[in-house]
C-alpha cells in the first residue's frame, strides 16, 4: 500500500491527542525520560532531530513519510523487520522550551493508540530532556498473542528512542 492510500486510513482509537494530558483508561501506558545534555544548543540540535524523524531512525526503525519534516497530518510508516506500522501525526509542539509531536495509529498498525516524542529544555537549570509517552493496546490477533513479548518490545523501543537523540 502506498503512502497516499495509507493517508486515507482512519485512526484506530477515539482519544486523539490524549498523550498531551491525562492518559485514557483501557490502555497500557508507557513513559520514559532521559537527561540528554545541557544548554540551548543541545536543545536545538535534539529538537531538530526529533522533528526530522531522528528518534525513529536512530532507534533502528525504517521510516517512510509523506514529509521529511514532521507536521500535523504527516503520514509515516515505521518498520522494524517485517512489521509495518502506519501512523499519522496528530499534533505538533513548538514552544520555546519544548518541541516534538505525537502520532496516532492507523488501520494496519499492530497496536491501537498514540505515541508522543518530545525534547524539553529547563531554562532554569539548562538541562535538556528527551521524553517518550504512549498509550496502546493490541489491534491484531498476533499482537494480542504476543502478550509479554509485545510489552517488552515496546519498552526496548522506548529506551532506544531516548538514546537516539
Amino acid at each position: 500500500m502506498d503512502l497516499q492510500t495509507i493517508a486515507l486510513l482512519p485512526l484506530t482509537y477515539p482519544e486523539v491527542g490524549a498523550t498531551a494530558g491525562p492518559m485514557p483508561p483501557g490502555y497500557k501506558h508507557m513513559g520514559y525520560s532521559a537527561h540528554i545534555g545541557m544548554g540551548q544548543l543541545r536543545f536545538d540540535e535534539a529538537a531538530d532531530s526529533v522533528m526530522h524523524w531522528g528518534m525513529q531512525r536512530g532507534a533502528g526503525l525504517g521510516v517512510q513519510a509523506t514529509s521529511d519534516v514532521v507536521t500535523v497530518g504527516t503520514v509515516v510508516v515505521v518498520k522494524v523487520g517485517f512489521i509495518k506500522a502506519p501512523c499519522r501525526v496528530v499534533y505538533v509542539i513548538d514552544e520555546p522550551h519544548m518541541r516534538g509531536f505525537a502520532y496516532g495509529t492507523l488501520s494496519g498498525h499492530p497496536e491501537s493508540g498514540e505515541e508522543r516524542f518530545v525534547v524539553r529544555h529547563d531554562p532554569v537549570t539548562s538541562a535538556v530532556y528527551a521524553e517518550v509517552t504512549a498509550f496502546s493496546r493490541p489491534a491484531t490477533w498476533w499482537s494480542k498473542a504476543g502478550g509479554p513479548f509485545t510489552v517488552l518490545l515496546q519498552r526496548v523501543m522506548g529506551k532506544r528512542y531516548l538514546r537516539a537523540v
